[in-house]
Order: C-alpha cells, then sequence, then structure tokens
C-alpha cells in the first residue's frame, strides 16, 4: 500500500459467528435505496493503478478495477475473478499461467483481452513511479499473451505471487485509454470491476454505481455508494456526529474512539485485530545524519512505545517491537530484545554514539503527513529523544502527495510512515519494506535481507518459512533502517440502518463497498 498499506488475517466477529459465507446473506428488502455515505481520512493520490500505493488509492481500486485473482472475505487462498483459472505450471513455482474468463467487458462495453493484461503489467512495471507499486514484482521477467491465456514468467521462485497478482497492483486496465509510457491525467476510469466511479472530486468526494457489465467472484454488486475523504480524522468525526456519513473506516481521532458506547449509542462498531503498522523510518543516505547505524541505533534505545499507545492514543494501538505485526507467521520481537525499554535507556544510547564517535546533540529532521494525530505522535517522539539531551528533532508537516515526493526525494532525515499489508503473508512486510528498492524510499539494501526474502519465498507451505522471517527481522533489529512503533486496531462504524459495514475489514486487503447494503 506509502501508507503505507498493508492487511492481517483479521476475521471480525461478525465473520465468526456467521461464518465465510455470510457475504451472500446480505439483507435485500431495502427501506432506504439512496446512497450510502462512507466516510475516509485516507487519500486516493491517483485513480491510475500503476501509479499509486497506498491505502486510500488503492481502496478504490478494489471497487472500479478487476484483477486476475481477489480474495474472499476472511480467507487468505485467492481465487479467480477476471480469470477462470491461475495456476502454477512445473515445480520451480518461476511459471504462473491464467485464463482469462469468457465474455468479459470493461465498464466502458470494449472486450477485456490477455492483451490488456499483459499491457497493464508491462505499463506499470514499465513506468516504475516512485511511488507506484512496481516495487511487489522484483522477480517477474515478462509477461505473454495469447488468446485468452496470460503467463507470467519470475526470475525465481515465488509463492506468493498469485497473492500479488491479487492487489491492487494487478489491476487490468483497458489498453487503448490508458497511456504505455505515462500516467493517465484525467479523472476518468476504465476498468471491469463491480463499480464504475461516475463522479470525482478529488481530495471531497467518489460516487460509485453498480457496473451491469461486470463478471467476476463477486455475485452482487451492492448498492450506490459515495465515499466522502476529510483531511483530518475531527473533521471526520464531525460529519459522523452530523449524520452525514453513514460508514467510517480509517480513521476516527482515537479519543473518541476509547469513549465510544455502541450500545448506548444505537451504532454498530466492528473493532478487529489490524496489521495496520506505524515506523519510524530512517533516511540512509550518505549525508544524513541517520546514515550513521549508531545514531539510529541510539533513538531505537529511547524510544518509549508504551507512552505512545497511552498519549496520542489513547490505548487504541498496541506497542510493536518487529517489522512483521502479531497475527503473521514468523512474528517475534526483536527490538525489544535487542533494545529494552528502562531506566538505562539514556545511558546505553549515550554509549552508542560515544563509540561510534558521534557529536550531541545530534539534529535531525523528521516528517510527517499532516494531521492532528500524526503531530501528537511527532510531538511526543521529540519530547522522548530530546529528553535525553542526545537529540535536536526538528518537525516538518506535509499533505500526503507532498510527504511522498519529499520522503522519496530523500528530503527527511527520518519519517513516520504507516503500512497496511497489500496481501495476508508475511511477505508483504520484508520484500516491500527492507527488500532492495524498496517501498519506503530511504536507500536501505541488505544482500542478506535480500537473500532471506527470496529463501521465503520458495515455500508453498508458509509454515517452513518461519525460521528465515525471523532472521529477517533479527537482521532488521540490527540494521535498523527504521524503528516499528505500534500495531493498530481497526474500528469500523456504521448507523444501525447498514449492512455489512464489517466486511470492509478483514485482513484481506480488498474494501468491499459492494457488501454494504440498507437493512
Amino acid at each position: 500500500m506509502r501508507s503505507i498499506r498493508v492487511r492481517i488475517i483479521i476475521i471480525c466477529v461478525a465473520l465468526v459467528a456467521v461464518g465465510i459465507g455470510a457475504w451472500q446473506l446480505l439483507p435485500t428488502e431495502k427501506g432506504n435505496t439512496g446512497p450510502i455515505s462512507v466516510g475516509t481520512t485516507d487519500e486516493v493520490t491517483s485513480l491510475d493503478p500503476a501509479g499509486a500505493y497506498d491505502a486510500g488509492s488503492w481502496a478504490i481500486y478494489s471497487n472500479v478495477y478487476q484483477s486476475l485473482l481477489t480474495f474472499k472475505p476472511g480467507s487468505t487462498t485467492p481465487v479467480p475473478d477476471a480469470a477462470s483459472s491461475c495456476a502454477f505450471t512445473g515445480t520451480s513455482l518461476t511459471s504462473y499461467v491464467c485464463t482469462l474468463r469468457e465474455g468479459l467487458t470493461f465498464s466502458n462495453g470494449r472486450e477485456v483481452t490477455a492483451e490488456d493484461v499483459k499491457f497493464s503489467f508491462d505499463r506499470m512495471l514499465g513506468i516504475g513511479a516512485d511511488v507506484g507499486p512496481a516495487a511487489l514484482f522484483p522477480t517477474l521477467k515478462s509477461v505473454t499473451a495469447k488468446d485468452r491465456r496470460v503467463v507470467f514468467e519470475l526470475g525465481a521462485g515465488d509463492a506468493t505471487f498469485p497473492l500479488k497478482l491479487a492487489t491492487g497492483a494487478g489491476a487490468i486496465v483497458d489498453r487503448t485509454r490508458y497511456p504505455k509510457d505515462g500516467l493517465r491525467e484525467d479523472d476518468k476510469v476504465d476498468g471491469s470491476g463491480p463499480y464504475v466511479l461516475t463522479e470525482y472530486q478529488p481530495g471531497v468526494s467518489a460516487r460509485l454505481e453498480p457496473n451491469p457489465r461486470y463478471q467476476g467472484a463477486i455475485s452482487r454488486t451492492g448498492a450506490t455508494v459515495v465515499v466522502r475523504y476529510f483531511a483530518e480524522s475531527e473533521q471526520l468525526a464531525a460529519a459522523w456526529r452530523g449524520g452525514k456519513v453513514h460508514v467510517t473506516h480509517r480513521a476516527l481521532p482515537p479519543q473518541l474512539l476509547s469513549t465510544l458506547d455502541p450500545s448506548k449509542e444505537g451504532i454498530q462498531m466492528t473493532e478487529a485485530n489490524s496489521a495496520e503498522t506505524r515506523s519510524m523510518v530512517f533516511n540512509v543516505r550518505k549525508g544524513s545524519p541517520m546514515a550513521e547505524k549508531a545514531v539510529r541505533r541510539a533513538v531505537a534505545t529511547l524510544v518509549d512505545r508504551a507512552q505512545l499507545v497511552t498519549g496520542p492514543y489513547h490505548s487504541t494501538v498496541d506497542p510493536l517491537y518487529s517489522l512483521i505485526p502479531r497475527g503473521f507467521i514468523g512474528h517475534s520481537t526483536p527490538f525489544f530484545d535487542t533494545f529494552p525499554e528502562g531506566e538505562d535507556a539514556v545511558e546505553r544510547a549515550e554509549k552508542l554514539l560515544r563509540d561510534a564517535d558521534v557529536e550531541t546533540p545530534v539534529s535531525f529532521t523528521y516528517a510527517h503527513r499532516s494531521g492532528e494525530t500524526w503531530g501528537a505522535e511527532a510531538a511526543e517522539l521529540r519530547r522522548q529523544l530530546e529528553a535525553s539531551g542526545l537529540f535536536r528533532m526538528k518537525i516538518v508537516s506535509a499533505d500526503w502527495k507532498d510527504f511522498q515526493k519529499g520522503y522519496s526525494n530523500g528530503d527527511y532525515d527520518a519519517y513516520g510512515l504507516g503500512w497496511l499489508p497489500d496481501f495476508p503473508d508475511s511477505d508483504s512486510f520484508t520484500q516491500p519494506l527492507v527488500g532492495r528498492d524498496n517501498a519506503l524510499q530511504n536507500a536501505y539494501a541488505s544482500t542478506r535481507i535480500d537473500r532471506l526474502i527470496a529463501a521465503t519465498q520458495q515455500y508453498g507451505d508458509r509454515a517452513r518459512a518461519v525460521g528465515d522471517f525471523k532472521e529477517i527481522q533479527s537482521q532488521v533489529a540490527k540494521d535498523v533502517p527504521l524503528v516499528p512503533l505500534w500495531q493498530k486496531k481497526d474500528y469500523v462504524l456504521s448507523t444501525g440502518d447498514i449492512a455489512g459495514s464489517q466486511y470492509l475489514s478483514d485482513g484481506t486487503g480488498i474494501w468491499r463497498l459492494w457488501q454494504l447494503s440498507w437493512i
């Protein structure tokens, strides 16, 4: 997902109660037939899937574009969507073949062909946007199309390749409507997903109408939905209190969430464990003070996660001590083991800097995207680091697009970045975050970690990759290209007359707006 995106296998209480098949059991009789309004603070940076790798953009892609594969609610095994079938050929996991559904069309009426699939991948990789999804496919060497068959050839075995195809990075576009060598500049979409984008005001709203031409894994295409975008969580909260949105997802203010009582207020609230994480990322380019490992390790020593959790976040997040969050195979706690929090933290940090001949206090810039909660988090981090006398931290705030440009250009020494996994596998936290040419754009690379990542991708039985995942996390704690801060609980709120809101957060990375309906 950038904001980075991100999604664990979270199965909320409603799913557990009714089973995976519940997605087919939504009410069909509606007392209200008007659009359902969904509020969010996530931002769409591009409607072109070759140009964005963030949560807000991919949420829309889930609805207006189609990938060869998708995930059903609560399941971690991809199933055919635009494809009628997909499978590896042979045992090396280097050749993957999909066959398109017959009669598939884009919402504009043009037939979806295998050539469109090839075009979509070749184009995405060729453009290679700094904040695009090309980093997900480092082993993809070629895509060929013949009749309705699409063949993907990989440079190395990758058991996670089908999961990656099921993400927004696998979105299929109409090759007659999208330029080959650049991003589409207008606010139009030509896809084959369950919805059609009929109105769009950047940063304000998106109106989605059911696509009557859709064919795929979904049995129904849902109600008309208007997604409303808010720059600040407090603005979203005001819209929720004022009855201007029927559903909210990402992100109400932590203080509001911590005081809600759904039973008294007549609302529905889904609270689920989540794989959304936040990290303090370091720019390791030459010239930044963070290029010195001892400086990064000193910061890791001083960070007090408990104060972050109970302060700015009012206990709506949990401390995180590793690259891979709880709930994913291979999760461990190397940052807790290597940098234990305690009264002697300042002494240990001071020794790290003294032994490396680093002059103190170390001055550095820390950037975050604009927003009240982001600012409160940054202020708490500065308080902790400056209280030691070892650091001086200048805070920079920017809107999401400028912030993305800034960190990808290396303008900041450190920056706060959230991550939502692209698919429900630990690989979604390793290769995109610490692999070579990673999505964090912080210039970090490790030959050892690259080898370990490749090793994890060889196993169809993911449990066999646990040891390698733990080694990756251990190496990250030694190199400290980032400091994990917290893992978030996920909340979806809806009014009492809306069904299906729990399906917006199930850990598969699909924002299922089509599951929403009036009761």
